[in-house]
């Protein structure tokens, strides 16, 4: 790699005039008996032309020799990593830099909203401010602006999510120390409540387009049966539609720039590009357009052999959107997106009980959480499954605290119940029961109270207490016993007389 230490020069200069009004630079004599006389200034030849031209940059105004060699360092660097670290660079200078460079990575739909937000919105607004003089208080002001002249919320803040990303390229590329656009100067803008259709709704409503209009029926057979985007369903080939297999291959998708120029472009994300399941409906929709809407125009690849087209050449999104919102008006359903479709397919597969992890591969989304994150709030029946389970979880506690069933305090886990109740034995000489406590001193009706009241294990130690003489003149324990286990007593269980002190 070419060495960069060496270009470059540093040297001193000032703004002092001659007899004839024409600045002295670094010939002014007192540069050599002053030394704080003047600033600093660095030069560097660069060669940002293609046909091999090279001119002088000069950026002057530093206080001290360190701080323009830092700038040439700095500079020097930007230039090899391909950014200009002009100390001088503007925002404008910097967004429109940034957004060349840029249009070679996105989407044409990605480079026309770009565009209308740097061109339109930010360089007007930033186009005297430096790139290093930039600071939150300029986007305080951006803000309060275009919120003063009536600009939506979600607009400003795709413009300054925008310029954000532009500030974190310059931080990746060592451009800036750091991105001042975040955290953002406002919130997100919550999701609009939008209204959905229930299983009845989109029945009518397909009852009445397969009559009216069967072009905008199967198109919306096709979104609610298989959940793809409506760009998805506008790019769909014949070749990857496997209806004997109930598949298609997501390949393309048709988006408009500008609402004006048709581009097929990779779907929205690496995921979407994806086998997708067909249900029978959705099946029998492409069926039924290839059959009866077949037409082999002289398109281009990859229009050639649309699924869904007119006179061979791809539909327009606005038009399917004004013909479907049209049918809705007609068949008396809530007038909704096209993209709401899609939610209507997560909606009924999982009110159908379908697990989160199944719909969220249906709809290629690239993480669970996206899933989640997006339709938490379309399912009733899950919503209502999850109040009654705590409705269930509190009526529970309620009866075990009402009717004595609760927990021990040592495990708080385990419910303790009373043992099912012995009967006397009726021979007088019959051997004791096994579990008899021979060390109890307290009177039966005691014995009753306390142990209804508290556990087994505190009411046995309780008598032992009572009695003084835990071990005195009593007969061997037996091995549980002796093992630590607490015998079970029951008030219903005999007492003996003899063991009693």
């Amino acid at each position: 790699m070419r060495s960069t230490a060496k270009r470059g020069r540093v040297y001193r200069r000032c703004g002092c005039r001659d007899d004839q009004r024409r600045q002295l630079g670094a010939r002014c004599p007192l540069l050599a008996t002053d030394p704080h006389h003047g600033t600093w200034t660095f030069a560097v030849d660069s060669h940002t032309t293609l046909d091999g031209r090279r001119h002088t940059v000069r950026r002057g105004g530093f206080p001290k020799k360190k701080a323009a060699k830092k700038a040439l360092h700095r500079f020097l660097e930007g230039e090899r990593t391909g950014f200009s670290c002009d100390p001088d660079q503007t925002v404008a200078d910097y967004l429109d830099e940034w957004f060349h460079h840029k249009q070679a990575f996105l989407k044409p739909t990605t480079i026309a909203r770009y565009r209308r937000y740097v061109y339109d919105d930010l360089v007007p607004a930033f186009r005297t401010v430096l790139l290093d003089d930039l600071a939150r208080p300029h986007l305080r002001a951006f803000v309060t602006d275009q919120l003063a002249h009536q600009r939506g919320e979600v607009t400003v803040y795709r413009i300054l999510a925008t310029l954000s990303s532009a500030l974190g390229d310059g931080v990746r590329n060592d451009r800036l120390p750091r991105n001042i656009a975040r955290p953002m100067i406002i919130r997100r803008p919550r999701r609009a409540e939008r209204p959905q259709w229930t299983a009845d709704q989109a029945a009518r409503f397909l009852r009445y387009a397969h009559g009216a209009d069967p072009l905008i029926a199967n198109f919306t057979e096709l979104l609610i049966g298989s959940g793809i985007r409506r760009g998805e369903a506008l790019a769909l080939h014949e070749d990857d539609a496997y209806l004997d297999k109930r598949f298609m291959y997501i390949r393309w998708t048709l988006a408009a720039v500008d609402n004006n120029q048709l581009v097929f472009t990779a779907p929205k994300t690496r995921s979407s590009r994806n086998w997708v399941a067909l249900s029978d409906r959705a099946t029998d929709a492409i069926a039924d357009q290839i059959t009866h809407a077949s037409f082999r125009g002289p398109n281009p690849s990859p229009g050639h052999g649309l699924v869904f087209h007119r006179h061979g050449r791809p539909l327009r999104p606005g038009y399917v959107l004004d013909r479907f919102h049209r049918l809705c008006h007609d068949a008396g359903v809530p007038v909704i997106r096209l993209h709401d479709l899609r939610h209507l397919a997560c909606t009924l597969a999982m009110d159908e009980h379908v697990p989160v992890p199944i719909v969220s591969k249906t709809l290629r989304h690239s993480t669970l959480s996206t899933t989640v994150d997006i339709y938490h709030f379309l399912s009733a029946r899950a919503a209502r499954e999850a109040v009654d389970a705590i409705d269930h979880a509190l009526n529970q506690a309620d009866s075990d605290a009402r009717y004595g069933r609760h927990t021990t305090p040592r495990t708080g886990t385990r419910p303790i119940t009373r043992p099912a109740r012995r009967t006397r034995p009726t021979r007088r000489n019959a051997a004791p029961t096994k579990w008899r406590d021979h060390t109890a001193t307290t009177s039966r009706r005691n014995i009753k109270k306390a142990a209804s009241t508290i556990s087994v294990k505190a009411a046995y130690d309780l008598r032992k207490r009572r009695s003084g003489r835990q071990d005195l003149n009593l007969r061997p324990l037996d091995p549980q016993r002796s093992s630590g286990v607490v015998p079970k007593w029951s008030p219903g269980w005999p007492l003996r007389r003899s063991y009693c002190r």
